[in-house]
């Protein structure tokens, strides 16, 4: 038999906290507007493309705002075009691990409204990133509630 039964401590946890059903996600105060268009624009423009990449990657959209994500998955999939195929993995070898898992996000978005231009183009990326993010970079980016 246990010595102190008459210990009461136990009943000042509060269970209904940790209750599924009361599970509410983070409340998300800021917003970001998205990388821009007309600074990406000039990027490709004068042909820094890695520059144009790495803009898009440090600036996604956060919030609830699905056309501001859309047009930045756009913004996005044009940057992803721009790099020739021989340029992609040193592309993605100067990039950071959030930036690859960033960009991990906007491929798979990307392959959500597939076309025929975009999955070839899509598919060299993805190989690109998970070379260098690995299986890590994949599992962040699907167990992440943050979507761009």
């Amino acid at each position: 038999m246990s010595k102190n039964t008459g210990s009461s401590k136990f009943r000042k946890v509060n269970v209904d906290e940790f209750d599924e059903n009361n599970y509410q996600d983070e409340v998300v105060e800021e917003t970001q507007e998205g990388p821009d268009e007309g600074e990406v624009s000039n990027f490709l423009n004068s042909g820094k493309n890695l520059d144009a990449l790495k803009h898009v990657l440090a600036n996604p959209p956060v919030g609830n705002d699905k056309a501001l994500k859309e047009k930045s998955a756009a913004l996005a999939l044009r940057v992803l075009s721009v790099f020739k195929p021989s340029e992609v993995e040193k592309g993605v070898k100067e990039l950071s691990s959030d930036e690859v898992d960033t960009l991990m996000k906007y491929i798979y978005k990307g392959f959500e409204t597939p076309s025929d231009k975009t999955c070839g183009i899509l598919l060299t990326w993805h190989e690109k990133a998970y070379a260098v993010g690995g299986v890590g970079s994949i599992l962040r980016v699907l167990t992440d509630r943050k979507f761009v």
